[in-house]
């Protein structure tokens, strides 16, 4: 298999955003797109006709076809390079990847990238386990009631049988991102849980319980990708791409060729060789977490512990802040925000913000280089990328 091109060093990350978080029913899902966005400019000093490329990624809420040309057109843009990617939870990993690709390429100087919606207020219930229910296989999985949380349930008891993880490991990344989340002045949820908390949550789908699961959220996120010439000039302090990797094995679970094996060690493998870096050389990891067994399987494929032992380094604190290996410090999907494709992107908001320090409490003390991964559909398509705060 050919290498790909290695664009280490070759772009940073100049300005990162949120929008406000949790329930916002007086914004909607461009308005927080936009909200995002435009806290990601004043960071970086740039003004919108600075813009020159706009990547996003998909909706639930907002009835548009081509999401990508309405997000420029609400925020004013013209760029010449613009697009509406879909991968899933993977899609901002993905997204920097191909803003990257472009900038090198010469095709854009400035991208903003940027996802959310107001998935909490502006959908009912019934509609949005209609919109998850979807992911589903539509003439295979679908007819037999499939639901997400269902499938992951269905890898987590897999992990469980061969490796030995217990429930209460998969408790403990729970309480461990909410511990993060407490630090974080903007996260979704405000009040610390307890192991016995998670246990005794409402069951959703054996062992998943309630506090296993990601929140809904409305939340807009938004990151400015430019050219690491250019972001020596400009007024916020450059995070540069060290590697980045994808990786895609199926779309629907039935045809996954594992249970336990995902793409994680392929884009991971891909982002360390163009880093020139390994596990050893992170000093925090920002992982996706929809449900709380994907951190422990994210942890084990990206070569922080051996296969069967994230449950164990969750369990024994070494995921914490001020541990071995901070894993989402800003509380991640399961207590900081979670709404479509921002999910992930706060992964990067929250890596770019370590690197660059200042953040008190949640700082993670030395943090010189940061990995965060995106999955997206059920463990399918995965994307891997590291950041450094000098090129290294």
């Amino acid at each position: 298999m050919k290498t790909p091109a290695s664009l280490k060093n070759k772009i940073a990350i100049v300005g990162v955003g949120e929008s406000d978080i949790g329930k916002v029913p007086n914004m909607t899902g461009l308005g927080l797109n936009a909200q995002a966005a435009k806290r990601a400019l004043d960071e970086s000093g740039l003004k919108v006709s600075d813009i020159d490329g706009v990547l996003t990624a998909y909706s639930f809420t907002e009835p548009y076809f081509m999401l990508g040309s309405v997000l420029c057109e609400y925020l004013g843009v013209k760029p010449r390079f613009n697009a509406s990617v879909v991968s899933g939870g993977a899609s901002p990993a993905v997204m920097l990847k191909h803003a990257a690709e472009a900038i090198a390429s010469g095709q854009a100087e400035t991208i903003l990238v940027c996802a959310g919606e107001n998935r909490a207020t502006g959908l009912t219930r019934d509609a949005a386990l209609s919109a998850l229910l979807a992911v589903g296989h539509p003439y295979f999985e679908q007819p037999y009631g499939g639901s997400i949380p269902g499938y992951y349930a269905m890898i987590a008891q897999r992990h469980m049988h061969v490796y030995g993880t217990k429930r209460e490991q998969l408790a403990h990344v729970a309480v461990n991102t909410r511990a993060h989340a407490l630090r974080h002045p903007n996260a979704h949820m405000k009040r610390a849980i307890t192991l016995e908390q998670v246990l005794e949550a409402k069951p959703i789908a054996d062992p998943l319980g309630m506090l296993d699961c990601c929140l809904i959220s409305d939340a807009g996120g938004a990151f400015i990708v430019t050219s690491a010439e250019r972001a020596r000039d400009l007024k916020s302090k450059p995070v540069y791409l060290q590697g980045i990797g994808e990786y895609h094995t199926h779309e629907h679970l039935m045809c996954a060729p594992s249970l336990t094996e995902f793409g994680a060690t392929e884009s991971g493998k891909t982002a360390y060789q163009m880093a020139g870096l390994g596990p050893q050389d992170v000093d925090v990891a920002q992982l996706y977490d929809c449900f709380t067994i994907v951190p422990i399987i994210e942890l084990e494929e990206l070569g922080f512990v051996k296969p069967g032992e994230g449950g164990a380094f969750f369990a024994e604190g070494h995921a914490r802040i001020g541990g071995k290996l901070p894993v989402n410090t800003h509380g991640g999907m399961l207590s900081h925000a979670h709404a479509g494709a921002a999910g992930g992107l706060f992964g990067i908001v929250e890596a770019v913000r370590q690197l660059r320090g200042g953040l008190g409490e949640r700082q993670v003390q030395g943090a010189e280089v940061a990995l965060v991964h995106n999955e997206g559909g059920i463990l399918s398509s995965h994307c891997t990328l590291i950041l450094a705060n000098d090129k290294g």
